[in-house]
């Protein structure tokens, strides 16, 4: 636990939903991301909506990383298996780093919640530019369990990790 003193608080974070079919007045997913993370003492400094879209997906992601305030990107939708879900495959081969256990943890709470359709799921999370990027469901619930159960436990820590001068 000394390991984890000290750990930042009241960082700041993008948030991108993916929908073709959503705007941002629909966007409940990143409504409830937005408001967790204020009542966690985090700011959000960049909220947008991307199109199931390669090009738009990757023009938002370096449009948050590329704000000097942001410290993590929380993409949320398009991580499922249909064809439309591209958000893994578009952002995850701009990870310089992969957090391969985010996608454990994320499995095995998602399993303990709702069993077997976790499968449905590739949730992700890397590193790009030194800023933490996870890929989670767009289900509010899954938006709940990732937040809740890993993400915001855990930022400040890995944020404290990635402003390291090595």
């Amino acid at each position: 636990m000394a390991h984890k003193d000290n750990l930042l608080k009241n960082l700041s974070f993008g948030i991108i939903s993916v929908s073709s079919t959503r705007g941002i007045k629909e966007d409940k997913s990143g409504d409830w991301i937005k408001a967790a993370a204020e009542k966690n003492g985090h700011n959000v400094v960049y909220r947008s909506m991307a199109k199931d879209d390669k090009d738009d997906i990757i023009t938002k992601v370096f449009e948050a990383l590329n704000s000097v305030e942001t410290d993590a990107l929380i993409i949320t939708g398009g991580t499922g298996v249909s064809e439309k879900d591209i958000t893994v495959e578009s952002v995850s081969p701009l990870f310089e780093k992969t957090l391969t256990v985010f996608s454990t943890i994320f499995a095995m709470v998602s399993y303990n919640k709702i069993g077997t359709p976790a499968i449905l799921s590739s949730a992700c999370a890397g590193i790009i530019k030194k800023k933490a990027v996870f890929l989670i469901p767009g289900s509010i619930n899954a938006c709940k369990d990732a937040c809740n159960e890993i993400i915001f436990p855990e930022i400040g820590h890995m944020v404290k990790h990635l402003r390291q001068k090595d």
